[in-house]
């Protein structure tokens, strides 16, 4: 991803200035809808690193392979909510399957814990 072009995330702004910060450690995200898009970010641009960061250790993988990660085109959030320390983001992810535009659907869990948001998990459906 280079730092001129739109963010992945969806949002109006240049990756430098939307997901970046988040990628590098200058910025938390302080709500779970910006958490989540960071993350769908770090999805685009296999950033492993991130995502492990940013998954809490009750169900965060062992190992994070990417290897196998869709070509993902767009992100469309449905929702989002917090209350307190805990929320949740209903989102669609586009990705490209052959020579067709399939998606996922999930409503993710996020929880609030030293300062900081986490994926807990998401349902998919």
């Amino acid at each position: 991803m280079k730092l001129s072009e739109p963010c992945p995330c969806g949002l109006d702004k240049t990756y430098q200035d939307c997901c970046y910060p988040y990628h590098d450690g200058t910025a938390v995200a302080q709500s779970p809808e910006a958490l989540m898009r960071s993350r769908y970010s770090a999805f685009v641009g296999r950033l492993g690193s991130y995502l492990e960061a940013t998954w809490h250790s009750s169900s965060r993988p062992a190992l994070l392979d990417l290897s196998d990660s869709p070509n993902w085109l767009k992100l469309q959030v449905l929702s989002s909510s917090m209350d307190q320390d805990k929320g949740q983001v209903h989102f669609r992810a586009f990705y490209r399957d052959g020579d067709d535009v399939a998606f996922m659907e999930e409503k993710s869990d996020f929880v609030h814990e030293d300062g900081k948001w986490y994926y807990v998990e998401g349902k998919v459906s």
